[in-house]
């Protein structure tokens, strides 16, 4: 192996000209670029694909995913978005969020350019698996369509209590047109029919 000089190193590097070899899990920490896409060439510190973009970041740039500085120049550990050519980040921040996002979902973290953002991130190595974002996995945010269901009124006169809802009339649960935090029914706020919406105390 190149980088770590064991044996043992399974991967070469696709240069014609070249024999050198490394282990996967020695690619990052030695330059080493492997593509995860066909027809899967991996490439030597020597022969890695570099950013054809010519750019350099302001000074005090940071990376919009961790928050820190990224350095004053490309190097293999910090990258730029191809289009926008203005959004510098770390390779370990965008590889982070390449596995949470997925093939559907990454792009740019500030021009949201996501074609030629993709095609790069492929070339330069990073791998983005074929599968939904890991936050739709399990319902993970399904609780952000729940409706707040219950009458919140200080008194509630509803027979059926706080949480029964009628489609109209006395009975029908308003939520606050401002936050849609607080609900209440109609009579418990001493509210018209003809209204058709209502603002909570707190908004």
């Amino acid at each position: 192996c190149c980088v770590c000089g064991q044996t043992g190193a399974t991967i070469t590097c696709c240069d014609t000209d070249c024999d050198l070899g490394f282990h996967l899990p020695c690619a990052k920490e030695g330059g080493c670029v492997t593509q995860f896409i066909p027809p899967y060439r991996a490439f030597c510190p020597g022969h890695s694909p570099e950013q054809a973009v010519e750019a350099t970041p302001e000074p005090d740039t940071k990376c919009p995913i961790c928050m820190e500085p990224v350095g004053d120049r490309k190097t293999y550990s910090t990258m730029v978005c191809p289009a926008c050519k203005t959004t510098w980040f770390h390779r370990d921040c965008i590889q982070g969020q390449a596995l949470c996002a997925g093939i559907l979902s990454l792009q740019c973290p500030l021009c949201r350019n996501s074609e030629a953002f993709l095609v790069e991130m492929f070339i330069m190595g990073i791998r983005i698996p074929f599968r939904l974002p890991s936050w739709e996995d399990n319902d993970a945010f399904a609780e952000l369509g729940d409706r707040h269901s219950q009458c919140d009124a200080s008194e509630c006169l509803c027979p059926g209590g706080r949480e029964e809802a009628e489609e109209e009339g006395p009975w029908e649960l308003l939520l606050c047109r401002s936050c849609a935090a607080e609900g209440t029914h109609r009579r418990c706020s001493g509210l018209r029919n003809r209204m058709t919406s209502w603002e909570c105390d707190s908004c």
